[in-house]
């Protein structure tokens, strides 16, 4: 099931498309002048993996548990050799006829993407899985070797970076590559069919969605100071801990709320011009990352209809991970306590109750992260046109245009992010292992953090 392509509103695609100077073709219609060399569906496919962290190893793992699937894993990349080598030995393991990396192409470093797909023929496919604040760098290779890529989400984290990969979503689809990102409820067969209901009118007019994320610390978003005999160098110990730096992955807000922020959005079958946001630091103690541990955003879409959002990564608080969309006529609820399975039913009211149960999609969802990978292998084989960066490119600038909201205390359109001028890590294509961090430390071993209402034409100084 491949999910709807959403565009920018008018007024603001047509901004875009100024300032940006092309915007990813519609998948739909895209005409491709390059045919895959392994679109007849009988020969394997090599995959190499760059980022060998859990979600990177997750990946390779869908990738190669896909149905009666040709495929091979001959490469991977990471800059920290311990991630690279427990991916290889889980994968190794639990696909030992599909895993056949030897030692020279086990590459260590940041050129490492390079020495990786270098190992694959053009139609080949290269799954991007670092942090994303390398996304475009490692992107740009790919299309220039003529590869298929699958990569993470956020796929950006900031105007320039947005733009950028909006070009480069045009280049991939005039090379007639197929590429996939992992924004994976778009495949989910519930989610799919409540949009449909939705789209027939069954809850009415959208009048209001409603999204939230609140749980515990969650992934690296909390990050202790650096131990005094750490061997380890200040950008090596941020990626590491990538969540908790705004340069490498959006912080906790893009990298866990875009999911919630997508699903609300695809089903109001459009993208938000506005956002208003508050947030806040609180029970810090000796943390030293970026990100604020409460957020809570209003979104404005062009028709007036709002979006409202509440992230928390707080221990001992109420805990909610769900979204939910209200009608004219009744309500329905989107996911109801993580990404899968999604539980999505309409009500013949708007009370959240099992006697108000209308519609339910039942209980044999599959696995989206799976659905994902089926999907981007069918377009691939059938060699069909599939091409995922725009919509991947836009629920990434929405979610940082609350994130920016909520560390301005501004009032955010989708052109002001997309025309605020920092990019946080504009060299990053230029980093190597001996290399300072874009970000860095102060005589106290502090970060630079949001400032709302003192720095406000940047997310922080």
């Amino acid at each position: 099931m491949n999910s709807e392509n959403l565009l920018l509103p008018n007024n603001t695609r047509r901004g875009f498309i100024k300032q940006a100077g092309a915007v990813a073709a519609t998948a739909s219609l895209v005409q491709g002048t390059m045919r895959s060399v392994h679109a007849a569906g009988d020969e394997t496919l090599k995959v190499a993996l760059v980022g060998c962290g859990g979600r990177g190893t997750g990946a390779a793992s869908n990738a190669l548990s896909v149905p009666n699937e040709q495929l091979k894993l001959v490469a991977m990349a990471d800059v920290f050799p311990s991630k690279l080598s427990a991916s290889y030995q889980g994968l190794s393991k639990a696909f030992a006829d599909k895993v056949d990396v030897p030692e020279e192409n086990k590459i260590i470093g940041f050129d490492g993407y390079k020495q990786a797909m270098d190992q694959l023929d053009p139609g080949d496919i290269v799954v991007l899985t670092t942090p994303p604040a390398f996304r475009w760098v490692q992107f740009t290779y790919a299309i220039e070797r003529g590869l298929n890529v699958f990569m993470e989400k956020p796929v950006t984290v900031d105007g320039p970076t947005s733009k950028r990969m909006l070009a480069l979503g045009k280049k991939a689809s005039e090379k007639n590559l197929k590429v996939g990102v992992g924004l994976m409820c778009r495949h989910c067969e519930a989610r799919g069919e409540l949009y449909k209901r939705i789209r027939d009118g069954e809850i009415g007019e959208i009048l209001m969605l409603r999204a939230y994320r609140m749980a515990g610390p969650t992934g690296s978003a909390a990050v202790p100071p650096q131990p005094k005999n750490s061997e380890m160098s200040e950008l090596m110990y941020q990626i590491s801990n990538f969540h908790g730096f705004l340069w490498a992955s959006g912080g906790a807000y893009s990298d866990f709320l875009i999911h919630n922020i997508d699903e609300s959005c695809w089903m109001k079958d459009a993208w938000p011009v506005e956002a208003k946001a508050a947030g806040g630091r609180h029970y810090r103690g000796d943390m030293v990352d970026q990100n604020f541990d409460t957020y809570s955003v209003e979104y404005t879409f062009a028709d007036g209809t709002k979006l409202f959002l509440g992230g928390r990564t707080q221990p001992g608080c109420f805990q909610e991970f769900a979204s939910y969309a209200h009608g004219s006529k009744s309500c329905a609820t989107i996911s109801s306590k993580a990404h899968s399975p999604a539980r999505c039913k309409i009500y013949t009211g708007q009370e959240f109750t099992k006697s108000q149960v209308a519609w339910e999609f039942g209980p044999d969802e599959q696995n989206p992260y799976q659905l994902e990978w089926n999907d981007f292998m069918a377009a691939i084989r059938e060699d069909k046109p599939y091409n995922e960066v725009e919509r991947g490119v836009m629920a990434s600038a929405v979610t940082s245009m609350g994130r920016m909201a909520a560390h301005t205390g501004q009032v955010i359109t989708l052109d002001d992010l997309l025309d605020c001028e920092h990019e946080f890590a504009p060299d990053v294509d230029k980093l190597t292992l001996e290399s300072d961090a874009p970000i860095m430390a102060d005589a106290d071993g502090k970060y630079s953090v949001p400032m709302p209402g003192l720095v406000t034409n940047r997310e922080y100084a």
